[in-house]
C-alpha cells in the first residue's frame, strides 16, 4: 500500500532517520537499531488500535517506513485502554510492562510532534482512557457514557 511514494502524499516533517535519532534521544536508547524496534513495535500496535480517517491521516504524517509498521496491521474488534495497550505490547514483545511503557512514551512523544494538535486531539477522542498519558498529554477529563 505504502510502498512507493504516492504524489498526493504530503512531505513528512521529518526523515525516518531523523524520526529514529529523535526517537532514540527521546527514549535514552543506546542504539538506532533499538530506536527502530521500539518504533516498529509501536506503531505497529497502534495500527491495531486505530481506523478510519485518523489512521490514514497519522500514516501521512509519518515517514514512509514508520507509516508502514501502522498501516500493515488490521485494527482490532475491541479497542485498549491506554494500560491494556501498554501490556498488550508487552505480551507480544515479550517485555516487562514498564520496558513496553517507556518505549511507548518514547515513540508516541515523536508522534505527537509530527501529528499536530488537531490530529492528535482527535485520535485521542477516538481512543479509549489512557490514551492521552501514552501520547505526553494530560488527560482532563474521562470520556462521556453513550447513555447521556
Amino acid at each position: 500500500m505504502y510502498d512507493q511514494p504516492r504524489p498526493d502524499r504530503p512531505t513528512p516533517a521529518m526523515t525516518f532517520e531523523q524520526m529514529l535519532e529523535r526517537v532514540r534521544y527521546e527514549g535514552a536508547y543506546p542504539t538506532r537499531e533499538r530506536a527502530e524496534e521500539a518504533v516498529r513495535t509501536v506503531l505497529g500496535a497502534l495500527g491495531r488500535q486505530l481506523t478510519g480517517d485518523e489512521r490514514v491521516d497519522l500514516a501521512q504524517c509519518l515517514p514512509v517506513e514508520a507509516a508502514l509498521p501502522l498501516a500493515a496491521q488490521i485494527p482490532d474488534a475491541e479497542q485498549l485502554t491506554g494500560w491494556g495497550f501498554v501490556k498488550d505490547q508487552a505480551a507480544r514483545t515479550g517485555v516487562s510492562p514498564a520496558v513496553a511503557r517507556w518505549d511507548t512514551g518514547a515513540v508516541l512523544a515523536v508522534v505527537t510532534r509530527l501529528a499536530g494538535p488537531d490530529l492528535l486531539a482527535r485520535i485521542l477522542r477516538q481512543l479509549p482512557d489512557g490514551y492521552a498519558l501514552l501520547f505526553g498529554q494530560a488527560q482532563l477529563r474521562q470520556r462521556e457514557n453513550a447513555a447521556a
